[in-house]
């Protein structure tokens, strides 16, 4: 449900932002149990919350739910609605609840009760059905509208989200206060259906996971290999260009640079598992973070060399749980766009500043404008002292408000090494991804025994700042696909140009124009299916080619093509010369298509 919750970061009202919207999502999962104990008897029940889109409950049931089940559980819900049930809240002692819970047979019930602290508090609605719940709640159905929610999908879920407990069925439902929030929410549900990028991914055949190789492992099919391809060599001259170095580090090291680093101690549970070679242990590497301090400390550093910046795209592995993986947005295997910087303490708001100014260039390349920003600051669960966290906290601050972006305070949201900064992207319609991340870290320099040798001859303490703008490429190219639906700008599109003879006969002058488009560095295919015209066109507008190519008697003739685009439409005639000078601008200029007036 993570994509439903975020087709609706714009115009609709958010549960959190609306307390009676709460309530009534709140409520309208207790009708929802109501409805399928009634309907269902040997139904068990566990939990049900709100949530920013809905609610849901989860079931454990003999036999799965079906979609006429789902239809005869929402008539039972309005039934319910209609009869203006009140829902009552009653405080009871431990002992009341549990015999209440014994009496009607609900295990679930007693282990949930278990964890809870008095007071008990249970929400009844009408005269026999009740739940362990805290609330809120509305004060009868009466409030909630039956014609503004709808039942969604029933989906597995494990208990208390333990694969090696009993796996239940979770039914997913909607809530809102009137109909026409309720359309809204669907017409933009169905606008992120058409954009899902895992659905694009298949049909524009980018990349796919194949589950002979295991889960959450992507492979790049040759046109999302091209566009990955194009993506990195921006990202590297980028990085060139502001003075950055690559470098290429292992994706394995010995267990015990995962434990001085802290890995081991906090990060333990989304590593896999470590692997023996050589009498010694070796783990797949999470971060990229150690192998960095290690290459800095591969030599003595003099305070004339800093700042020092390194930047890599390195593959990393990590453990993710197979009810959370979801595409290219959540994957075990996945490439950052890591870099580090090692500076003086009086470099740290000129290095973040360029960092944000970095991040800005790169992102809008790819029509990501809009921004949300957060600064998290220290963590319960955080190593370090408060004189370190306030330093590091004060120079995130500093270049945020130098480079003049308004930002928000994520309390406790920093990583357990150092406060850092948040980037939200906000796409094409209105959802914010996070993406970016700055984090200032005084810990590993620490750990690592990081030195370099000052104006005054003393060994010093570097400051390290970590950062990555796309965040991993895989999620970047997922978010950016959604943003584009597929329909990629001219200069990243995997396929630019497509060639369309109309004849046979047309077919030699079709091929030699295909290889001046190649050697010029345009990306150009031939369809030589022999198709009819027509069928030409919407196989290329399936596949979202940015331009087509027609090339019939006259154009072969005339030496020319008549070219037709995504996003302008018929663009005329021209000549071999003038379309290798406007695609190659193109290209290099980064436009979303080849600016040809018709």
């Amino acid at each position: 449900m993570v994509e439903v919750a975020q087709i609706l970061a714009v115009s609709l009202p958010k549960t959190s932002e609306s307390p009676q919207l709460l309530r009534i999502r709140h409520s309208m999962s207790h009708v929802l149990a109501m409805a399928v104990q009634k309907l269902f008897p040997s139904a068990q029940v566990t939990i049900g919350p709100w949530t920013e889109t809905g609610f849901y409950y989860d079931f454990d049931n003999p036999e799965p739910f079906t979609e006429a089940d789902l239809k005869a559980i929402k008539k039972e819900m309005a039934r319910i609605i209609g009869r203006r049930l009140p829902l009552e809240r009653i405080e009871v002692s431990r002992g009341e609840a549990e015999r209440r819970i014994r009496a009607q047979n609900e295990p679930y019930k007693l282990e949930i009760l278990a964890g809870l602290q008095e007071p008990i508090t249970l929400y009844t609605l009408g005269e026999t059905w009740w739940d362990l719940c805290a609330g809120p709640h509305v004060a009868h159905t009466g409030e909630l509208n039956p014609k503004a929610f709808e039942l969604e999908s029933v989906a597995g879920a494990y208990w208390r989200g333990d694969e090696t407990k009993a796996q239940l069925q979770r039914i997913y439902g909607t809530a809102w206060e009137t109909p026409e929030q309720l359309a809204e929410y669907q017409r933009r549900k169905q606008e992120a259906l058409r954009r899902d990028h895992r659905r694009l991914g298949t049909d524009l055949d980018l990349f796919s996971i194949e589950d002979e190789a295991g889960a959450g492992l992507v492979f790049w099919h040759p046109r999302g290999a091209r566009m990955r391809l194009l993506i990195e060599d921006f990202w590297r001259q980028a990085h060139f260009d502001d003075g950055y170095e690559l470098l290429y580090t292992p994706h394995v090291a010995d267990i015990e640079l995962w434990r001085t680093s802290g890995h081991l101690d906090f990060y333990a549970e989304s590593m896999f598992g470590p692997m023996q070679v050589d009498e010694r242990q070796f783990q797949l590497k999470p971060m990229n973070c150690p192998f960095h301090v290690l290459t800095y400390a591969s030599r003595l550093r003099s305070y004339r060399e800093l700042p020092i910046r390194w930047a890599e795209l390195g593959t990393v592995y990590r453990y993710e749980r197979p009810g959370v993986m979801h595409g290219l947005m959540r994957v075990r295997g996945f490439t950052q766009d890591d870099a580090h910087v090692f500076c003086l303490p009086e470099q740290i708001g000129d290095e973040i500043l360029r960092v944000l100014n970095l991040t800005e260039r790169i992102l809008s390349t790819f029509d990501f404008r809009s921004y949300e920003i957060n600064l998290s600051t220290r963590p319960e669960k955080s190593i370090g002292d408060d004189a370190v966290w306030d330093l590091a906290t004060r120079g995130l601050i500093e270049a945020l408000e130098r480079k003049g972006w308004p930002y928000k305070i994520d309390e406790g949201g920093g990583a357990f090494y150092g406060p850092k900064i948040d980037l939200k992207i906000e796409d094409a319609i209105g959802r914010l991804w996070q993406c970016s991340t700055i984090q200032l870290d005084f810990n590993l320099p620490e750990r690592f025994d990081l030195e370099y040798v000052a104006a005054d001859g003393t060994r010093q303490r570097p400051i390290m700042i970590h950062r990555a703008i796309f965040g991993s490429l895989e999620r970047f190219f997922g978010i950016m696909t959604e943003n584009y639906a597929g329909d990629f700008p001219f200069w990243l599109a995997p396929e630019q140009i497509r060639l369309l003879p109309v004849t046979d006969e047309v077919l030699p002058y079709a091929q030699d124009l295909q290889q001046q488009l190649l050697k010029a560095g345009v990306r150009a295919s031939l369809d030589q299916s022999g198709e009819r015209l027509g069928k030409l066109i919407r196989n290329g507008e399936q596949m979202k080619i940015p331009v087509l190519g027609v090339i019939g008697a006259r154009e072969a003739e005339e030496g020319s093509v008549s070219l037709r685009s995504r996003r302008d439409g018929d663009l005329g005639h021209c000549t071999v010369s003038q379309l290798l000078q406007l695609a190659s601008a193109a290209s290099s200029q980064r436009q979303s298509g080849l600016g040809l007036v018709a």
